[in-house]
Formats: C-alpha cells, structure tokens, sequence
C-alpha cells in the first residue's frame, strides 16, 4: 500500500491540515504497536471506552508519528511543519474506506467467509491447500471485526493471486460494511448458531445479515444439509445473481458425499464432483472438522486445483492454533509458544504479542517458512525487515533457508540447521529474563524446543485466556464515565491467575492504577518492570523504606501507620510522598472512623512531605440485594466524610467505594475512580452471562483401571462401589488447591459429559468414575472453567468463588492464552 496524503484526503473526503506533500505505506489505529514512524498513519478511532484522539500527543513525542486521520486536529502540532492531520467526520467509516479503495486495486479471487462458527479454521485450512499452487494472503488470526477486517485488506500485495478474509458481525447493519472492504468474489457460509443472539429477534434475522457478505459473489458455498441457510439463500433469491455451490450427505448437491470411512483418528471422505468419484483423507474424525473440511474442498475444486494436490494437502490438515500460548519459562523469562505454522502475516501478528511483554530483551526463535511461494532471498529480506521493525533482539533461526541467508539479519543472531541440532547445543543459561517467542512451521517439532524452556512440566495447569479477561475489562469499562480512573486488584497472584502476567496485559491496557495487599507482592511487580503507579492495601510496620524505593503508593488506615510513613518521609526530605487514606464506613476492618478525621487532617495538613492521592472505603456487602440500605448508608458516610477532608485539607483527591458488584449495581457512585477485582476474572452475582471464563483448570488422565463391584477407592475406604466400575486417576490433590471439601460432591467435564468424583481427594490426585463415558490415558479433563464453574464448586464446598481461585498452588503451570 502506498498513497500520498492528497490520494487519502480525496479517498476519505478528508479536510487536510499542515503537510500536504507526504506518503503513507503504513495505517495504525493501535498507538502501543507502534514501531516505525516512517510513512505512518495512526488512525484515532474513537469507539465507545476509547479514543485514540488522546494518545495523539504521547506518540508524536515518543514514538515520532507525524500523519493523524482524526476527527478533530491538535492545533498545538500543527506548529511543527512536517505534521499532517486529515480530518473527517468519522476515523472508522475513513479507515474502511481506505481499505475499500484499496481492495478495488486489485482484479484477484477474493473469498469471503462467514458464520457462527468455523472461520478461523476454513480460512487457515483453506491456505494450507491453496498455498501449495498459489500466492495466497488472508486475514491474521480472527481479524474479522470492524477494524479487523480493513487490517486484513490493506495486507493485500501485487503477488497476490487468491486472498482469504473472515467477516464476523454482532448485530444489524455491520455486513453491509464489510462487504464494502472486502467484495469477495467467492463466499462461504459455514455454519449458524446462538452466538450474538442477542442482538437479532431471530435465528433468520441473523442468517440474513450475514449473507449481506455475498451480494456481490460470484459463487457461494455451503452446506444444504443446514435448512435454515439454504432456505433464507433461496427466499432472498441469491441463486438469482451468484452460483450457488452446494456441499451435503443426503441430497444432491454440487459436491455430494457418498460416503465416510472412519480409521483411527483419520476420516477417509468418498465425494462426487461433476460426474467424478474424489477420495480425500483428513486427520481429524469429528463433525465439526469434517464439515469445516468439507468447505475447503468444495473451495479448492472450485478454484481448479488438481485433485492431487487437494488430497495431498488435505492429508496433513494442521490443528489450528487460535489463540498464542504464553507461560512461566526457565531463569525469569516468559515464553510465547506459536509453534504451530510459520507464515509472515502470523509472524507479524506474534511479534506485536511479543513486544508487549515487559521483559527489556525479546528473542525470536524461528524456524523456515515453507510452501510460501516465494524465492527464498526475497522471503529472508522480508523476515529481516519485520524482525527490524519490531526491533526484536535476538533471532535464533532453524532451517537451511534461515541459515544461507544468515548475513540478511541485522541483530544478535545464531542459526542452526535442524532442531535436533539446536537441541544438542542448548544451554539454558544463555536465556535468562527475557521475553521468547517460539515461532514454527509443524515439520520443525518446535514443541520439543518448547519443553526445554518451559518452567515446569506438571501436567495439571491453570489457563488463563487473556482475551476473556480484556472483554470482562472492557465490559466493566462500559459501565463507567469517560475519564473514571480504574484501579484493577492483583493482589494473591490477581486472584490466582498470576501476577506479572495479568499486571503486564493491565499495563498495556491503560488501566490506571494496579493495588496489592502487601509491600513484597510490588516489589515483584516493579522487579518485573511494571511501572504503572501501584497502591499497596496493608502496609506492616518495617516495610516504609521499600515503599520508597520502589515507588509504591501506601494505604494509611491507622495513625500509627501515618506516622511511621510521616517520620521517614521528613527524615528523606520527600515532597508530596503520594498516600492513600482508608475510612472505615461499615466494614469495621482497617481505617479511620469519621470521629478520627479531624485530627488526621491536621497532620496531613500541616506537612509537605505526604499528599493525599485518594479517600477510599471497602462496600461490605454491594453483592447484597438484601443489605443495600446499608450499602447506600455506607456512601452517603463515605461522601460526608471526603466532603469534610476536602474542606480541611483544602485541594482535592479521587474518592472510590465501588467494587466489581458496586461497579455493576450502583454506577451513579463511581466518583473519580473505582476498584475492579474478581469481576476481572469472570465472577459475577448479577451479569455472569455477560463475562467469559477467564481461569480453566486442567488436567490429564494418568490411568485408568476396573474395579469390581464392592470394592472401594481412596483414603478410607469412604467410596463403595455398587457395580464394576471404571476409575481414572487424574494428577491434582490438595496440595494443587483442589480442595478435599470436594471429595464425593464434586464433578468434572471429560469429553463432553459431566462425571463425579470417587474417592477421598488425596494430596496429590483424585479419582473419577468414568464408567459411563468413553475416556482413555491422556484425555483432558476440566476440573474448573466454562462448564464446571468456580461459583458452582463454591457452593458445593460452603465458600465463595475468590477462595476456590486463589487456592491453587504455585506448583500448578499457569499457561496464558491469547487468541
């Protein structure tokens, strides 16, 4: 892409400002990936809990951008000459616009796919047949939004010669959009379901905005066996203007599917394609795969790719990886696993995942890039220009490609010829406190290199899904004011899901403020380079230097804690030593009551050495329909007594009383700040269907054994069994957190059924009955998540949802999902 600031303004009907003799090659609307000012735009989009208008200042100073597209200028930069603003109306609309012009430079086959489910999955399976004969680009990942859409459309190159882009929407009146930027030639529905509901009256309500995608289309395929769909397409008469290319198993169709042979876990597929018998054979035996196959091979076909090809091909399907893996590595670093397929819109996409980390040195280890249609240099300058733009630190490069063309890198650098050779030569000690990203096409068996830099290899792990935890974030967001700060608690490792990690995501996310019971829990943080200003809830006695040193921000509930903090604060010589002081409105914990604010406030005001940033309260039952006087009660003493602190101190401070469950229920409060905690991770008394399981505990069977009716299980013999009955034995006891409270009540999910436990849970692992279902050795099993919930497994055990989460041991793995 390449336009002159004049082509963009005529695009986008843009009013400009300042320079008008540049060039763009490069759009950004994400003001924290950026990398490279040169021949940039950042787009200031602004949506509902953003605005990019109020970065533009932070990034012409650090980050050197000089191009905006926004909807009203900074006039301040416009004093410097070589800033240009293009103003419209709306940056959004002007982003798709661009995009859409752009998409009409090029004469290519473009396919359009969209559904409730199965996008990702067609598009990249569509790519892994589709590249062996063609120069393909297609959407990064699930880039199939508003925004993500146009991303994925301006990667469009001239050696293109098929493009794949998803299309996802959440309501009425976005397809229209889309199909704008996208105008695929080629279309596939893949499937509908209950997915945004919400948002339409009805399943055809929704079947018809979708297919809004393919107005324009040459040719659409889908399955007709899906009623719905194919009667809404031939309703609304789109067999009128496009082909329709149908795929079923029991009615004639453009691909019929005569029949399908199940071996292992290989499905063996008979289909017949004008007048032809096709046999192809795909790794995966379940339904949802073989329709999402079924899709690409009707794609493929279409497209006029030798059948040869297609069942070569369509052979060695990939397991698509949806999300990037991040977890604890050896000697302080942090590892983000992606070693699932190689391409350079991937590699892209995993090296902005891999620049947020906060570790100062980021190193890549990459393996070659195969089948990509390129001649190896032109692939290497490529690789070598992204890995310099994203100022990756060190490459370790695996495959003959990588290492002939070596002298192309311009950083730290070492190549190896295989992974076995890697493997031989690896020393853990050279990686230490740094951010890796393993990055690999599937031939290379990076996994093996994964298990070497991975931190512990206890099979029981906590997944945390990253994407979960920013939509409740975002959620929560909704509910407040523009400019109400929010202080996230990551107290207890945030809850149990870990503390850098989920303080490092908060970061980039512009939380304002992080809070934590104790000094030696921020201490961590800052070690691990958070800087965001961090208040630490219950200060001891002993531990005022450090607060300094490092930059935390204490809570003062006692006099005696006031003055400990007071008297080092003078004896340094501190100015305006940022406190926060805590009242005691109700919960009778730690704070001051109101008859203490007088004097207080004497001290405070009478010194230069403290500043008081914030006056706060604890709610002590907001998640209480039937205590809400008292919660009311509590405000209106908290708003009386910072009335009053504000008049004796004379100069203001944030005030926040509100909670996850005060956030939710009483938004009119939410003053200058407010505290989110367990409703980060996906608990929630009132809107719980609308947050997402952040934390899923996991683990794996190590064995399986029958037992004979009357025999018992465990510890004490505290389980009989009535019948012959099927035990699997799965690795996670007390000692992981899974609390023995559970023995003989709980249950957990296994291949999509539910089954209890047996048995005495011991320290070590626990037993289940799987008589019922069919498991085996190594199949997953969720002892907690989206279908065991921690809310239900503390009712179960007489508790609450924040015990169950912050019970689990630091032993269990904490791997980070980010999808």
């Amino acid at each position: 892409m390449y336009f002159s600031l004049d082509e963009l303004a005529q695009i986008t009907g843009a009013t400009l400002l300042g320079q008008k003799q540049g060039y763009v090659k490069r759009l950004i609307i994400d003001s924290r990936l950026i990398v490279s000012p040169n021949e940039a735009l950042f787009v200031a989009i602004r949506g509902e809990r953003h605005d990019g208008h109020k970065f533009i200042p932070e990034i012409y100073q650090k980050k050197g951008i000089r191009y905006f597209l926004v909807e009203r200028p900074d006039d301040r930069l416009l004093t410097d000459p070589d800033v240009c603003f293009l103003v419209v109306s709306d940056t959004l609309l002007a982003f798709q616009q661009i995009a859409a012009y752009y998409r009409q430079q090029f004469s290519i086959p473009v396919v359009g796919i969209t559904g409730s489910n199965g996008k990702t999955i067609v598009k990249e399976w569509a790519f892994h047949i589709l590249q062996a004969q063609f120069k393909v680009i297609r959407s990064p990942k699930s880039y199939n939004s508003q925004t993500g859409v146009p991303l994925s459309v301006i990667q469009l190159e001239p050696s293109a010669q098929i493009a794949l882009f998803e299309a996802g929407i959440s309501q009425k009146g976005e397809m229209e959009r889309l199909e704008r930027i996208i105008r695929p030639t080629v279309g596939i529905f893949t499937h509908i379901g209950n997915a945004h509901q919400e948002n339409f009256s009805t399943l055809e309500e929704k079947i018809d905005e979708k297919l809004k995608l393919f107005q324009s289309c040459e040719a659409l395929i889908y399955c007709a066996d899906h009623q719905l769909i194919d009667d809404r397409i031939r309703k609304l008469g789109y067999d009128r203007h496009c082909r329709l290319l149908t795929w079923s198993f029991s009615r004639p169709a453009t691909l019929q599917i005569v029949s399908i042979e199940v071996r292992g876990q290989r499905a063996q597929m008979v289909g017949v394609y004008q007048q032809q018998h096709l046999t192809i054979e795909i790794p995966f035996t379940d339904k949802a795969s073989i329709e999402n196959a079924t899709h690409c091979w009707l794609l493929v076909l279409y497209l006029g790719v030798p059948h040869e090809i297609i069942a070569r091909q369509i052979a060695t399907l990939p397991t698509v990886a949806l999300r990037l893996e991040q977890v604890p590595a050896i000697n302080g670093c942090t590892l983000i696993n992606d070693s699932y397929n190689s391409d350079l819109t991937s590699l892209s996409v995993a090296l902005d995942f891999l620049m947020q980390q906060q570790h100062p040195r980021k190193t890549l280890i990459l393996s070659d890039m195969l089948q990509t249609g390129e001649a190896d240099t032109i692939l290497c300058q490529k690789i070598a220009r992204l890995i310099a733009e994203k100022k990756v630190d060190r490459l370790i490069g695996i495959g003959q490609v990588l290492y002939q063309h070596a002298g192309l890198f311009d950083c730290e650098k070492e190549f190896y010829l295989t992974t076995d050779e890697f493997i031989e030569r690896f020393q853990p000690s050279r990686f230490q406190h740094e951010a890796i990203l393993l990055k690999g096409a599937r031939y290379f068996a990076f996994e093996r290199i994964s298990s070497l830099l991975e931190q512990k290899i206890h099979r029981t792990v906590l997944e945390i899904n990253l994407n979960a935890l920013v939509h409740n974030l975002n959620f929560y967001r909704s509910k407040l004011r523009p400019g109400t700060k929010i202080v996230v608690m990551v107290k207890a490792l945030s809850y149990g899901s870990g503390g850098y990690e989920i303080a490092s995501l908060l970061e980039f996310h512009k939380i304002d403020y992080l809070a934590v019971a104790y000094v030696d829990e921020g201490i961590a943080l800052r070690k691990a380079n958070i800087t965001l200003p961090i208040m630490v809830m219950s200060p001891e006695a002993g531990s005022i230097q450090s607060l300094i040193d490092y930059q935390l921000e204490p809570e003062v509930y006692s006099f005696e804690i006031l003055d400990e903090i007071l008297n080092e604060a003078q004896r340094q010589q501190l100015l305006h030593f940022p406190v926060h002081i805590k009242v005691d409105t109700g919960m009778h914990r730690l704070g001051f009551m109101s008859d203490d604010i007088p004097a207080l406030c004497d001290r405070l005001k009478n010194t230069s050495h403290l500043r008081v940033k914030s006056v706060f309260s604890h709610l002590a039952a907001s998640d209480e329909v039937v205590h809400d006087a008292y919660t009311l009660r509590q405000i209106e003493n908290f708003q009386q007594v910072c009335h009053r602190m504000r008049e004796l101190l004379g100069y203001a401070f944030d005030r926040h009383i509100l909670n996850s469950a005060g956030i939710e229920r009483f938004p009119e409060y939410q003053m200058e700040m407010v505290r989110l905690g367990i409703g980060l991770y996906g608990v929630s008394a009132f809107h719980q269907q609308r947050l997402q399981t952040v934390s899923t505990l996991k683990t794996h069977i190590t064995q399986i054994k029958t037992i004979k009716k009357g025999e018992s299980v465990g510890y004490g013999r505290r389980a009989i069994v009535d019948r012959d009955t099927r035990v699997a034995i799965l690795p996670i006891g007390y000692a992981d957190g899974y609390t023995r409270r559970l023995s003989h009540k709980g249950r957990v999910w296994i291949n999509g059924q539910f089954v209890p436990l047996i048995g005495n849970i011991c320290m070590d692992m626990c037993m289940i009955d799987v008589t019922d279902v069919p498991a085996k050795v190594n199949d997953e099993v969720e002892l907690f998540g989206s279908h065991v919930t921690v809310q239900e497994l503390a009712d179960i055990t007489g508790t609450i949802p924040y015990e169950i989460l912050t019970s689990i041991s630091e032993r269990v793995k904490r791997i980070y999902v980010n999808e």
